[in-house]
């Protein structure tokens, strides 16, 4: 269980999380790269997001509610079905996707209830989502739409989640891993739980315990690094079936497109994630950077990387442009002073 004071590696992993969300926001789903830079030039700062989205897909999108328990995208609806539309333009800069909100949501009910409960998360999301005015982004993500379509239906809550593959569930399972980062028993049990509410499935499962036996042991002091290299020779997870050391000497523009898609399937997003995590375990905000330029689901590669980043150099080695520039502040941080201990 999480104590005060925090560790600088917990706040590093927690803050990392936030960094990697908000920094990659406006580039988010830009498959383009061109017009990327385009757009923002390199993006190294929090910056607005802008339309149109020369790739934005939310003209093919298309979500209706069978009734009033399966409104969720209120005043959002307007803009699905349009051409050109960013998936994200009402945040701000440095603001987080329904995604890491959705991590401090999480973080708000570890804090209530003294540890993980699934009814009382639930509860939480089920309000989150149904309120109006609740939060500002345009998109929500496939997970939602399929949740709240049974939740409509009367399906109990804890059976309404569908079949998942995407790495954005596993931005949910970070502070999961900071709460019990003593307790490798309690962090998978409760990231499998918590998964299973809205990303259930064999695939995030063992994205899930890959990134949870990534994160303990680097919370707890050992280089990252090191503990990726290790769980690649020992294959680990069918997840880490690719040559590490072919690919880090290549350009990352020549792995995260040409190698792994750089789309959200966990398939490739996570072996991606860890490629960048490995060639830049010492480098965060280096790291960051690189992914965000990169494009495709940046964001949630972002969420992930940012996290095993943090746990790796601490709370110290994000710059101060972007630990100010968050708009919000992961829960778990608030009221806790930094411990020089990792």
């Amino acid at each position: 269980m999480l104590s005060s004071p925090i560790s600088t590696a917990a706040a590093g992993t927690l803050v990392g999380s936030a960094i990697g969300d908000a920094l990659a926001m406006p580039a988010h789903w830009y498959y383009n790269r061109a017009a990327l830079a385009a757009d923002y030039g390199e993006v190294r700062d929090f910056v607005p997001p802008r339309n149109p989205h020369p790739d934005s897909i939310l003209w093919r999108s298309s979500y209706t509610p069978l009734n009033e328990k399966g409104e969720i995208l209120h005043d959002q609806a307007q803009y699905w079905g349009e051409r050109g539309i960013h998936y994200h333009q009402n945040l701000a800069a440095g603001e987080n996707t329904v995604t890491l909100q959705l991590a401090h949501l999480l973080q708000d009910s570890l804090i209530a209830c003294g540890g993980y409960d699934a009814d009382d998360y639930l509860n939480r999301y089920l309000d989150f989502m149904t309120t109006p005015g609740s939060h500002r982004d345009t998109y929500l993500e496939e997970c939602h739409r399929g949740f709240f379509q049974n939740y409509a239906r009367g399906e109990n809550p804890r059976r309404c989640g569908i079949q998942e593959k995407h790495i954005g569930g596993l931005a949910g399972i970070i502070p999961l891993a900071v709460w019990y980062q003593d307790d490798a028993a309690a962090a998978h049990e409760s990231a499998h739980e918590h998964l299973s509410l809205t990303h259930p499935g064999r695939a995030m499962a063992d994205a899930a315990s890959l990134i949870i036996d990534l994160l303990l042991p680097v919370l707890n002091g050992a280089p990252l690094g090191e503990v990726i290299a290790d769980l690649h020779a020992r294959q680990v997870s069918p997840l880490l079936g690719f040559s590490l050391t072919k690919l880090l000497a290549l350009p990352d523009t020549d792995v995260i497109g040409p190698h792994f898609s750089p789309a959200c399937y966990v398939a490739d997003s996570v072996p991606g994630t860890i490629y960048l995590a490995a060639k830049y375990h010492d480098r965060p905000e280096a790291g960051l950077i690189a992914n965000t330029n990169l494009g495709g689901d940046n964001v949630h590669r972002g969420a992930v990387l940012g996290a095993l980043l943090g746990a790796a150099n601490g709370y110290e080695a994000w710059p101060e442009r972007w630990t100010d520039g968050l708009i919000a502040r992961p829960p778990l941080l608030s009221g806790c002073s930094l411990s020089d201990e990792r």
